[in-house]
C-alpha cells in the first residue's frame, strides 16, 4: 500500500484540499479521503490516456519540414516521405523508438497510450517468422517505459477505396483478413504477458484501406475497443464519395455499427449534420490537434461536437511534439482562429482547460476500455503531480491551475507521474530516461546512415 497526499487535488466533484489517496498493491486507487495532514505533493491531477499514437513516426520529427516536389505540399506528399523512412526500420529500431516516445509521453502527463500499430512486416512486405513480431516490440517498449498499453493491431488491406493493390510504401502494413486474424492471435499471446492495466483492441485503418466486407470481421476478432481513421483529408472524402456514393461519415453511419466501443480518429472533414449524427452514436472522437495542424488536415468542429453531446479524447498521432498541454492548447486555439472568439470550449462552470481535460480523461478511458481518468476508488492510479511553486502556479487555484498548465508554461511544473501506480516520472524525468535516450540516439545515428 502507498499513500499520496496533496495540498490540492482534482476529484470528480471538483477541487479539494488536503487529500489523501491510498494505492493498493495492484496499482489501483483503494481510498480517497480529505483532511490529510502534511502534503507529499502540491497538486495532484488524474492523468489521461493518449488515445492515438504511431510511435515509429517519433523518429521523423523535424525531418519533413521542407517542401516536397509538389507545388502544394500536403498530407499526401508527407506520406510519401513517411513510406521511404519506415522502409529502413528494423524491429530493434521500432522498439527503441517506441520506448523513447513512451517515456516522453509519461513525462508529458499521459499515463497510458492506445498504439495504432500498423507496421507489421519486414521491408518489401515479407512477414516475420512471428506475425506479431513488431507488436511484441511495442509491448516490450511499453513494459520498459512503464506505460499502460492498449495495443491496436491495424488491418490495412488495399491501396484505396477502389480496391487497388498496396503501393510499395504500404506493403509493410498489408494483411488480408485471415492474416490479420493470425496476427491478432499473436497479439493476444503478447498482451497476456503485460500488466493487468494493458489491453488489446483492433483498428481497421480507414475506409480507404479496408474493404467494407471486412469491417465486421475485425470487430468480431476482439472484445476490446475499435479505432479507425475517418474523414481526415479532403481527397479521402472525395474518393469515398466517388466510390460509395456517400461522404465517409455518412457512409459509416449508414453501414457500420458505431457506438461507444468506437474511437474515430481526426474527423476534421465533417458537415454540421454529420457532426451531430456522429456525436449521437456515443463514439469517441480521437483528436490529435498538433498532428492535424502539422499535416494541414483541417480543424475538428469541436464546438458543434460538444454542443451535440459528443465525447472526445486527445492523442499525439505522429508524435512530432509529445505534449499533453500542447494538444489541449492547439485544440482550443484552432477553434479561436476559426471563430474569432476566445474561450470557445469553456462553459459557465468550467474554464477552457478544465473542460478540455475533463473530456480527455473520460474519452481516453472509454477509448482504451480501462477504468481510469478520475481519482476514485477502483480506478487505476494514473496521476500527475505538479509543483505549486512554479511561477505560473504560485498564485493559481482551482481551474486556473489547468489554464496555466495548458496556456502558460506550467506544463514544466510536472514533477511526478504514476501509471497504474507505477511511479515512472520523478523530479520531471522518466526513471529510465538516460538509458532509453542513449538507445534512441544510437538508433537515430544508424537510421541517418541508412537514409
Amino acid at each position: 500500500m502507498q499513500i499520496l497526499t496533496a495540498r490540492t487535488a482534482l476529484l470528480p466533484d471538483g477541487w479539494a484540499n488536503d487529500v489523501a489517496i491510498t494505492l493498493d498493491d495492484a496499482g489501483r486507487i483503494a481510498q480517497v479521503t480529505q483532511g490529510a495532514g502534511a502534503a507529499t505533493h502540491d497538486i495532484l491531477l488524474p492523468a489521461p490516456a493518449n488515445l492515438h499514437s504511431h510511435t515509429f513516426q517519433r523518429a521523423m520529427a523535424g525531418l519533413t519540414e521542407r517542401r516536397g516536389p509538389d507545388a502544394a505540399d500536403s498530407f499526401w506528399t508527407w506520406r510519401r516521405l513517411m513510406f521511404r523512412f519506415l522502409d529502413q526500420l528494423t524491429p530493434d529500431d521500432i522498439e527503441a523508438i517506441a520506448a523513447f516516445a513512451f517515456a516522453e509521453m509519461l513525462e508529458a502527463g499521459f499515463a497510458r497510450v492506445a498504439e495504432f500499430h500498423y507496421l507489421h512486416h519486414a521491408p518489401g512486405g515479407v512477414p516475420y517468422a512471428d506475425p506479431a513480431e513488431t507488436g511484441a516490440r511495442i509491448a516490450a517498449a511499453a513494459l520498459d517505459a512503464g506505460i499502460g498499453l492498449t495495443l491496436l493491431p491495424v488491418l490495412y488491406s488495399q491501396g484505396g477505396v477502389d480496391g487497388r493493390a498496396l503501393a510499395p510504401g504500404q506493403v509493410r502494413f498489408g494483411c488480408d483478413i485471415d492474416a490479420f486474424a493470425a496476427l491478432m492471435q499473436g497479439a493476444e499471446r503478447i498482451m497476456a504477458g503485460l500488466p493487468a492495466d494493458c489491453g488489446l483492441g483492433a483498428a481497421p485503418h480507414s475506409l480507404r484501406a479496408v474493404r467494407p466486407a471486412d469491417l465486421g470481421a475485425v470487430a468480431a476478432l476482439t472484445d476490446g475497443p475499435l479505432h479507425m481513421h475517418l474523414a481526415e483529408q479532403v481527397p479521402e472524402v472525395e474518393e469515398v464519395q466517388t466510390a460509395y456514393g456517400a461522404r465517409p461519415v455518412d457512409w459509416a453511419l449508414a453501414n457500420m455499427d458505431l457506438g461507444p466501443r468506437w474511437c474515430l480518429i481526426h474527423c476534421t472533414q465533417m458537415t454540421a449534420a454529420e457532426t451531430r449524427a456522429l456525436a449521437a452514436t456515443g463514439a469517441v472522437a480521437g483528436l490529435c490537434p498538433e498532428t492535424e495542424a502539422s499535416l494541414g488536415d483541417g480543424i475538428f468542429p469541436a464546438e458543434g461536437w460538444v454542443a451535440a453531446g459528443g465525447r472526445f479524447g486527445l492523442g499525439t498521432d505522429s508524435n512530432i511534439r509529445i505534449s499533453l498541454a500542447g494538444e489541449m492548447r492547439m485544440l482550443e486555439y484552432a477553434q479561436r482562429l476559426q471563430s474569432r472568439r476566445r474561450a470557445v470550449l469553456a462553459d459557465p462552470a468550467r474554464s477552457t482547460a478544465r473542460r478540455i481535460l475533463d473530456a480527455a480523461l473520460a474519452g481516453g478511458a472509454q477509448a482504451t476500455a480501462q477504468p481510469t481518468g478520475a481519482i476514485v476508488p477502483g480506478h487505476w492510479a494514473d496521476l500527475i503531480a505538479l509543483d505549486g511553486a512554479h511561477p505560473d502556479l504560485v498564485a493559481a487555484t482551482g481551474d486556473t491551475i489547468l489554464d496555466a498548465f495548458a496556456f502558460a508554461r506550467a506544463e514544466a511544473a510536472i514533477t511526478d507521474v504514476w501509471s497504474a501506480g507505477r511511479h515512472v516520472v520523478r523530479g520531471g524525468r522518466h526513471m529510465a530516461r538516460d538509458r532509453i535516450t542513449a538507445r534512441y540516439r544510437a538508433t537515430m545515428r544508424r537510421l541517418t546512415d541508412r537514409l
